[in-house]
């Protein structure tokens, strides 16, 4: 699923009628939080219950390799011979939004592999790491005491994301002020918005992590209806970002004459970005109405034949 390409994209596809069984919850903060040994001390929680778990880890890129750093691994080592437990490092390969291009497909095969639990965990890049609201059930944002002035934790756009918000290394000061200024935060959005726990832990000892974990169960889906709602709105971003991304790469690939008219239309004023787009699409449109089926163009994939 990292590599992506056909072989990847025929194996989603068997194994998605397979999934829609497993909680995913993403973990996502600012560095420094204490995430990682936060999801360590949860999943030694969600353990205790028989709970099988699965964490994708998604690391900062290697410079050299261009594979995850692996930094991950090393805080959650005592969970390494646990068997009902699976970690997995993720290269975010220069992504953004905290995540890989393949999270949420990587997550289906966990899901699909029978965890009962998906542990998502952010880079830890800052404010912009908002896209793990578009793979997880349920998104908890972890804070460190000492957020800065009460602008800078209102402005905070990863914070918007959030069903829980922790304080993590509760034991430091500046800890009560920093629930104080998420509290604040919470009573300026709309009414509907605000019941998010805030709850503090100290990740090293354990504390509050029972109740970081009852909070989680309260978020649960608990009805057939409700887990296919949830999947269903899933699957609907995921085809979204598919087209998305075809549309992009399209375009990105066309220097004819009638995309070059429309780039200078933009450059000499007569055209806006937004105009030009979609007089483009509608020149992909157009060619799409002449190519082959799509039965065809599956069939000559799976052969591993050229598809022009």
């Amino acid at each position: 699923m990292e590599a992506g390409g056909a072989a990847a994209s025929r194996l989603h596809r068997g194994l998605l009628p397979s999934t829609g069984a497993a909680l995913t919850i993403g973990f996502t903060g600012p560095p420094g939080a204490g995430k990682s040994t936060l999801i360590d001390a949860f999943v030694a929680e969600l353990r205790k219950s028989g709970r099988t778990v699965a964490i994708a880890a998604v690391d900062p890129s290697s410079p050299l390799s261009g594979g995850a750093v692996l930094g991950d691994r090393v805080r959650m080592g005592r969970h390494t011979e646990d068997t009902g437990v699976f970690i997995r490092s993720i290269a975010s390969r220069g992504h953004l939004g905290g995540l890989s291009e393949s999270i949420q497909q990587i997550a289906d095969v966990l899901d699909a592999g029978g965890r009962d639990v998906i542990v998502i965990e952010t880079v830890g890049a800052g404010q912009s790491e908002v896209e793990i609201v578009e793979v997880a059930d349920v998104r908890i944002v972890v804070n460190a005491p000492g957020l800065g002035d009460d602008v800078q934790a209102i402005k905070a756009g990863i914070l918007e994301i959030a069903n829980i918000l922790v304080v993590n290394k509760a034991d430091l000061p500046l800890a009560a002020r920093t629930v104080r200024q998420l509290r604040s935060m919470l009573s300026l959005r709309r009414e509907s918005d605000r019941d998010v726990p805030v709850i503090e832990t100290v990740a090293s000892s354990g504390q509050g992590v029972d109740e970081l974990l009852r909070a989680v169960l309260k978020l649960v889906p608990r009805t057939p209806a409700e887990r296919e709602a949830r999947r269903r709105a899933r699957l609907h971003r995921l085809v979204a970002e598919a087209a998305a991304a075809e549309v992009r790469g399209r375009i990105m690939g066309r220097t004819d004459q009638a995309v070059l008219d429309a780039l200078r239309q933009v450059e000499a004023g007569e055209l806006s970005a937004d105009e030009a787009a979609r007089a483009v699409l509608k020149l992909c449109r157009d060619e799409c109405d002449r190519v082959p089926p799509l039965a065809a163009y599956d069939t000559r994939v799976e052969r591993n034949e050229p598809v022009t």
